[in-house]
């Protein structure tokens, strides 16, 4: 929040919404009060001629984050993945700013190859085209690899975008503060969290060793998957700025007189986007988190192939589990064990009151069941479920906003393809399959497995943590900070305690 560059800029990014339309476009998606409204226009309309015009041809939100810039088209990117933040409406509109910036020229691009690689391009490339799409921080180039003939997509970062985000990410930072301070009603939102959180995802993609490190891992994770594969990263031409992946031909998901042409069983493809995104998502806790349609595509061999890596969603094994626990409630219509759930979690206050969550929980399942398939919508239910979740106090939690907004992306794939498709009837095999693998016997027995193998790798140490506790606990107090016992050790004891405790409790 440094620095009077830091006031200005978002002097002349309040004049552009202002002078775009964007101000009450923005403000109406907050649901500001009318306080609030009334000062942004009277501030924001004497200094509109500050700001940046824009494409008039462009709906008004979209008209002004272009205008200013490559760091705002990325963060309307990420609001697009915010439902809760920007409204569903609003988050659809912006999904939009994918590709939709000006190429830089072939060679800039090319020069920004050498300089990551340290070889001339005509030494690893016998081809290496015009930019075939450009996007907010890199655009990308078809080539050819010299030494084996290889067709490949290569993504490099725009010149000085480095500079230019961090530039603007410090105005971020001072907007979200004024949000956070004088409206008190967004707090809940964490304005600043989701900043932080923007930041975090931008500058993962802005080293796009990062985004490579990433495809790998996902392919790794889906190596055994039939019908679903991940582009390989060829590494000796990959870099900080530079990312070279194996090139993908086959059909784009958006193109459906394409897939018709091909005659694909549109209905079982739609089924298959379904519950490979959740089979991922619970399976490996590690999942797609933008797959839209420009980022899938069916190779010639009907793999579904995912493009694109820059956003990634993880989420640990214990909310795996409670999360496939609260899908599996709402398939039973089990109200009352999906709040039980949410409270155990911690997600919602310990003050709350779990019957009249339920009941509030029942508001949101019931409608869907009493709908045909082709009229429900995870993204209504999804809204309906964050004004649950509001109003008992319940936190956002940024890695299932991701999760859940991905579910409605995929679902609006997924429905392009069948539009009479269920979702919920899609995800009940793969709910119940991981269910039945990580909450039942087997996972019983796995677990207890586990723990037997702490148990015995740590055995020998037992004797020595245990002299050290003894000691520490009969040392005066003085003593007690030169014979502290490290950290370690006490997570150490704690987690052979509790293998202990699984073992007590397996054999009585």
């Amino acid at each position: 929040m440094r620095g009077p560059h830091n006031i200005w800029r978002l002097i002349r990014t309040g004049a552009t919404f202002e002078r775009t339309g964007a101000m009450a476009v923005a403000l109406e998606a907050l649901e500001a009060p009318p306080l609030l409204r009334a000062a942004a226009r009277i501030l924001g309309w004497p200094f509109q001629w500050l700001g940046y015009e824009g494409d008039p041809s462009q709906p008004p939100v979209l008209r002004a984050i272009t205008a200013l810039g490559p760091a705002y088209i990325k963060f309307g990117q990420v609001l697009s993945t915010r439902p809760d933040i920007v409204g569903d409406d609003l988050a659809r509109e912006l999904r939009v700013l994918q590709d939709e910036l000006p190429p830089f020229p072939r060679d800039e691009a090319m020069a920004a190859f050498e300089t990551a690689i340290g070889k001339p391009v005509d030494e690893v490339f016998s081809e290496f085209s015009e930019p075939i799409a450009a996007a907010s921080l890199a655009q990308v180039h078809k080539a050819v690899l010299r030494a084996t003939g290889q067709t490949v997509a290569v993504k490099v970062l725009r010149p000085g975008i480095e500079r230019a985000f961090m530039r603007d990410v410090d105005a971020f930072y001072l907007a979200a503060w004024l949000v956070d301070t004088l409206a008190p009603f967004t707090r809940r939102l964490k304005p600043r969290e989701v900043i932080r959180h923007f930041e975090g995802v931008v500058l993962g993609e802005l080293d796009l060793r990062m985004e490579a490190s990433a495809a790998a891992e996902f392919a790794t994770n889906t190596a055994g998957e039939a019908g679903f594969r991940v582009p390989a990263v060829i590494w000796p031409a990959t870099d900080r700025r530079v990312l070279t992946l194996e090139w993908v031909s086959g059909t784009h998901m958006g193109d459906i007189d394409a897939l018709r042409a091909r005659g694909v069983d549109l209905n079982r493809l739609s089924e298959r986007v379904i519950q490979l995104f959740l089979t991922h998502a619970l399976r490996d806790g590690y999942f797609h988190g933008d797959m839209h349609q420009g980022n899938l595509k069916l190779g010639p061999d009907d793999a579904l192939v995912a493009l694109d890596f820059g956003i990634m969603g993880r989420i640990d094994a214990y909310t795996r589990r409670v999360y496939a626990e609260i899908l599996m409630g709402f398939l039973r219509r089990d109200y009352h064990r999906v709040a039980e759930l949410h409270f155990e979690a911690g997600y919602v206050p310990a003050d709350q009151d779990t019957d009249a969550f339920a009941q509030a929980l029942r508001s949101i399942g019931e409608p869907i069941f009493g709908q045909d398939s082709t009229q429900i919508s995870m993204a209504r239910l999804l809204a309906h479920l964050f004004e649950v979740t509001e109003r008992f106090g319940m936190e956002t939690r940024t890695e299932l906003i991701l999760l859940q907004r991905t579910m409605v992306v995929v679902e609006g794939v997924a429905r392009s393809l069948n539009p009479s498709m269920n979702m919920w009837e899609m995800s009940r095999p793969v709910v119940t399959q991981y269910i039945a693998d990580n909450l039942g016997p087997k996972a019983f027995a796995r677990d207890f497995t586990t723990a037997v193998q702490i148990l015995a790798r740590i055995a020998p140490r037992l004797p020595q943590l245990a002299e050290q506790a003894i000691t520490r606990a009969s040392a005066p107090p003085e003593e007690l900070a030169k014979k502290a016992v490290p950290g370690w050790a006490w997570a150490l004891g704690g987690a052979v305690g509790g293998g202990f405790l699984v073992a007590l409790v397996t054999l009585v």
